[in-house]
């Protein structure tokens, strides 16, 4: 316990991730209603594909590039500038609901709004976490940054499948508005002079190709990077099933609620599995994708709620120890002035896969069946991982398969910079 929570002992570092767990309760409160108001307006899994794919094109198109710009200035004031923007976007949903002018088209509006300023907000977020501890705890604030992020998700849920009946959906986006004073009293109460600040990138050159290059170049981390690529574009569209089948297969709309919190439970879980270890290894990245896509075919064909919601449990150990894994790897030996870039790389491969992986996985609940759009990604994410595997049987002709399969699962994946590239 004392290894898994290490990080826990720096004062910034608690009043950080206790704003953090607040102010991300509110969020997926918001995101259960705004799921759930869809579902009502349209009833279909495809317009839940379009929302998802709205909320997370930005990060596509721009995650990279804010990546570049938080590793260029102060994180910390910028992720307080972009808090303070996604609670105006939640402030303004509330009130188009609570006057019953909400519609899809403003829905839709707001929520790609939402994916702008999140693109800009997640790099500096992330990024601000590396900065609250010394170089050897940054894998375990990572870590626990994600065990906060998922923990925040057993509540938000369960309250929105609470209150979206007695209270509706308008005042679920007020509660969001209110939660995001937590995240910002937290980063103004900051110890600045406890920090451990990154050295600003240079302004100007190539800097976001400088990254991939990085990644490119790194041969222990190019290919785990794209088979995290794949599994996050296919393997983790549950929220856009979900919905759909709470009233479907599982008779109640507030079911999407409690199986989100259940399996946020397995989230918490893999998460602070992860920040336990004291470096991170391949091996721990491959077994959670296991993970993932066996739990997610088991509960695709469960048939029934009480089936589904112990399937939740190893379906988010799974998902979280895996995404967890891959930020952790990156940052290990990641350069401290291309913290911001890498970060936003993972990102714009998790979260800006949404807007592929969203909609096939809506036109194939609509159209195939809403077992199978749950299901066909977690056999590709099985598929992915044996290929990262494979991989690495065949990265070293020169030793024998046994030998190399040792070396990959046993050993860090974390690689030095080249002293060429980063003096």
């Amino acid at each position: 316990m004392a290894s898994t929570f290490r990080s826990l002992q720096n004062r910034n570092a608690r009043l950080f991730f206790l704003g953090l767990l607040l102010s991300n309760i509110g969020t997926w409160v918001q995101f259960t209603a705004v799921a759930i108001l869809v579902d009502r307006l349209t009833g279909r899994t495809t317009a839940l594909g379009v929302l998802t794919a709205l909320q997370f094109l930005p990060m596509l198109f721009l995650g990279a590039y804010a990546g570049a710009i938080a590793d260029q200035r102060d994180r910390r004031r910028m992720a307080m500038f972009t808090q303070g923007g996604l609670a105006m976007q939640s402030v303004a949903l509330a009130i188009f609901d609570l006057t019953g002018t909400i519609n899809l088209g403003v829905i839709y509006l707001l929520t790609f709004m939402l994916g702008v300023i999140s693109a800009f907000d997640n790099p500096a977020r992330r990024g601000f976490v590396t900065e609250l501890v010394p170089q050897e705890d940054i894998a375990n604030a990572i870590s626990l940054n994600t065990a906060t992020m998922t923990g925040s998700r057993i509540f938000g849920p369960a309250i929105a499948a609470l209150l979206v009946g007695p209270i509706g959906t308008g005042w679920l986006f007020s509660i969001n508005a209110f939660s995001f004073l937590a995240i910002l009293g937290s980063l103004f109460l900051l110890d600045r002079s406890a920090l451990y600040p990154a050295p600003l990138a240079k302004k100007g050159g190539t800097p976001v190709r400088d990254g991939l290059r990085y990644i490119r170049r790194s041969p222990n981390l190019f290919a785990p990077f794209l088979v995290f690529t794949l599994v996050a574009t296919f393997g983790f569209n549950h929220n856009v099933v979900f919905p759909r089948m709470a009233r479907q297969v599982w008779g109640s709309e507030t079911w999407f609620g409690w199986v989100l919190t259940t399996m946020s439970v397995g989230s918490l879980l893999g998460s602070l599995l992860t920040a336990s270890r004291p470096i991170v290894t391949l091996r721990w990245m491959i077994a959670n994708g296991v993970l993932l896509g066996l739990a997610g075919i088991a509960l695709a064909f469960s048939g029934n709620i009480w089936l589904a919601l112990p399937l939740a449990v190893p379906l988010g150990l799974g998902g979280a120890g895996f995404i967890t894994s891959m930020n952790a790897i990156t940052q290990q030996e990641c350069p401290p002035d291309m913290r911001g870039r890498i970060l936003a790389l993972t990102a714009v491969a998790f979260l800006g896969s949404y807007p592929v992986g969203g909609p096939i996985t809506g036109l194939v609940g609509d159209y195939v069946s809403l077992e199978w759009s749950l299901a066909y990604g977690a056999v590709i994410s099985l598929a992915a991982v044996s290929a990262l595997v494979w991989w690495g049987l065949g990265s070293r002709p020169e030793a024998t398969r046994f030998e190399v399969l040792r070396t990959l699962l046993g050993s860090s994946t974390a690689i030095a910079p080249s002293p060429s590239e980063h003096p």
